[in-house]
Formats: C-alpha cells, structure tokens, sequence
C-alpha cells in the first residue's frame, strides 16, 4: 500500500529512504516557530481542517474548486479540505472579536491541502506557519508583522546573505492601474498578469496587460522605478530601526495573487533564487467584512510560512541540526535483583523531566551498552548496592567516559545540573 501522490510520510531520524521527510526536522522548526511568536506577543489558535466549500468560494471564486479536495457530505453539505487558514482565521474572527481586546494578534501551524500539480516546492499538502494581527491599520502594525517573518526564518539559522523580504503595496499597484485607464472589472486579471511577470515568457504577459487595456512597457518601468510609497516608507523606516533593513528592499515585481489583499504585501525568497517563495502575505482589509456579511469589519494583516520549501533551504544550506532520540540516561541493569530498584529511579528521573531509556528484559551488558550509544544517551547508570548494603548509582558520562558514584537517594539532586 503506497501514499497518495502528493503527500508525505514523516519518519524518525535516521531516515530509511531518501523520498520520506524528517519527523525531528518537523518538530525543530514547528518549536522555532512558536518560540519566535511567544516572543512578539501572539497566542495560538486552530480551527477544523474540514469547512464549508462556500468559505472559500466566497472569497476566491468557483475557480478555486478545481484546486481543492471537495465532496458531498453524509449531510449532503458542500464541504472542503482547508487550502488556506485565512479564511477560517476570519470566520472565528468575526463570530467572536467582540470577545478580545484589539489589537489581537494570533497564529496557528495547520495542516492544508490542495489538488493540484506537483512542482518543486510546492505539494498537495504542506503545513503552514499562519500569523495575523487583528484590529489595527497603524503601518507600524506592518513592520512588526514582517519583523516577525524575519525573526522566524533567522530562528531557523538563516541570515541575511540566505533570504530577503520583498516589499510592494497593492495600493501603489491599484493607483498605477486606475491612471492607466485600467477598469474596475479587469482590476483581478490585470493583478494576476503582474503576479505571474516573472514566471511566464514576455509576449504571454504582454497580451495578458493589452486584454486589461495597459502597456506591458509601462508596468515594466514601474517596476524599475522602485520608488517606495509613504506606506512601504514607513515599515523599512522601522524595520531599519530595529536593525532589520539588509533583510528588506522594494519590489513591485510582488503583488500576491490572491484578489483579497488591500495594502502592503511581501514574500520572502532566497538570496539564490534557487526555491519558490519560502513565505508571503500582506494587509487584507476587507475579508472579515466579507466573510462576516458585512456584520464585522476589522482591518488585518498576516501571512503563511510553509514547512516543505522552507526544509528544503535548510538542508541545501546546511542549517538543519543532527537529530537524536533525545535521551539523557540509558538506564543499564545488569543484576536482575535490582530491577525494582532500578526502575523506581528510572521513575523518579522521568518525573524529574529526563529522558530515560533501558531493557525491559534481560539483556547483556555489552548489548544495552551498544543500544545505549545507538541511541546517543549522554549518561549511563547503573544502580548497586555499597559494602554496607546502601544503593547507589554509578553515573558514566558516554562523552568524557567520567565517572562518579552518587548515592541513590541523591542522583535527582545531581542530575538537575545537567
């Protein structure tokens, strides 16, 4: 029985083949990622990975079905597979901010999917790094969300010479498009040909702007002139002040495809150009009026950071940890007589917050050493019992190879301090 196309077995490290993914890698970055947004403030959130088809029709069209895994439920309700975590973001937004103190800011690392080709970096399921700030139009609002997108990629190892953000304004995009005699009614595709400029052939971009009523010349002249907005001003302003400028500049090739997005947006891509976008988003001003009927209107902010071309940098880099099991003490029992004793400490470590590991049955000494260092233990104990009947533990460090007998009774005292 073989996996679906487009989706992903993750197995403990060492990894048995090459085609599977690291389930430590998973959990270093996922800890990388809450740890970064503890530290600006935002607290954590989830919703259901199965919502209504409409949620997502309505703010992307019927066009988005065919990229989704959709069906009939036993209720004979229209439903489907999240592609997307914003607009179930702003469903629980608009049923409950009145509950919350705005500004809010939040993030959530769900599992989405998509039916659609499989590219390089790109799968029919990911798990995404989501961010938003709730309640605010202050610029400065925009800064600390892409300090937070910065931070969470240096969190991982990266710097400077590995990515940069690239900043645009879909209002700057918008201004263009309305004193180029652009209409109301071709705004989405004139927004869809910039998006794709850099990934399709000239002359294909070229009809695509002449459809819409613009010159292609003049959209590539915009774009080389690079000249920042007092909006997109404002937030290098401030990330220069954090010491955060050499991770941003101006790119107006960026304009993110998807038709909700009202002001500041960004991605961030490797200074190589060598993946797809390791992360994007921007202000969406107008989707939790959307989706709330018109009931709530809130300005946002956020954006998505996936699992699968972020992994893919950190291994091409180098930046990717040596993964263990993990264990603090591999636990040898050697004399069968002090198996009880020996897991009482066994217990008591564990409640301590260790990792122990042993033989739950007999087992030669040369062979739980061997598993022992297989399983890159740092210490090994063995519990004995002293001339005048007292137990100790004979404690041995497997990297220095020290030793050091501890009294029974003391060794949580003394493996507290390491």
């Amino acid at each position: 029985m073989q996996r679906l196309p487009g989706f992903r077995d993750f197995y403990p490290e060492p990894l048995p083949t090459s085609d599977v993914w690291s389930a430590d890698a998973r959990t270093w970055i996922f800890s990388r990622w809450r740890e970064t947004a503890r530290r600006y403030g935002f607290r954590e959130y989830d919703g259901p990975p199965l919502e209504p088809l409409e949620l997502f029709t309505l703010k992307s069209g019927e066009e988005i079905v065919g990229q989704l895994y959709n069906f009939t439920d036993k209720g004979e309700r229209e439903v489907a597979m999240r592609p997307e975590m914003t607009p179930t973001l702003a469903r629980l937004v608009s049923d409950a901010q009145r509950h919350y103190k705005k500004p809010f800011k939040w993030f959530a690392i769900p599992q989405l999917f998509r039916y659609e080709k499989q590219q390089k970096g790109r799968l029919r399921e990911h798990f995404q790094f989501n961010a938003d700030i709730i309640g605010e139009s202050n610029p400065g609002i925009d800064a600390e969300l892409i300090a937070l997108v910065i931070d969470s990629l240096r969190a991982t190892g990266l710097t400077a010479d590995d990515f940069v953000i690239r900043l645009s304004s879909r209002n700057a995009w918008q201004q263009f498009f309305e004193q180029a005699g652009g209409k109301p009614e071709n705004a989405y595709a004139f927004y869809q040909a910039v998006d794709k400029l850099e990934r399709e052939q000239p002359d294909v971009s070229a009809k695509k702007f002449a459809d819409v009523g613009v010159q292609i010349d003049s959209v590539n002249q915009f774009i080389e002139s690079g000249q920042p907005t007092e909006e997109l001003q404002s937030v290098i302003e401030q990330l220069t002040a954090r010491g955060l400028g050499e991770f941003v500049k101006i790119d107006y090739h960026i304009i993110r495809g998807l038709a909700y997005y009202t002001g500041v947006v960004f991605e961030a891509f490797d200074r190589k150009g060598e993946f797809r976008a390791i992360a994007g988003g921007g202000r969406y001003d107008n989707l939790v009026k959307l989706i709330s009927g018109g009931k709530v209107d809130l300005p946002a902010i956020g954006f998505g950071m996936g699992d699968v071309v972020l992994t893919n940098l950190l291994q091409e880099r180098g930046k990717l940890p040596e993964f263990t099991a993990g264990i603090d003490v591999y636990m040898l029992i050697e004399d069968e007589s002090l198996r009880g004793e020996s897991l009482k400490v066994i217990q008591q470590l564990r409640e301590s917050g260790k990792a122990i590991e042993f033989s739950t049955g007999p087992l030669k000494s040369d062979k739980q050493f061997k598993r022992a260092l297989e399983l890159k233990s740092k210490f090994m104990v063995r519990v004995e019992k002293s001339a005048d009947g007292a137990l100790v533990c004979r404690c041995k460090n497997l990297q220095t190879r020290d030793e050091k007998t501890v009294p029974a009774t003391e060794l949580e005292t003394w493996a507290s301090g390491w």
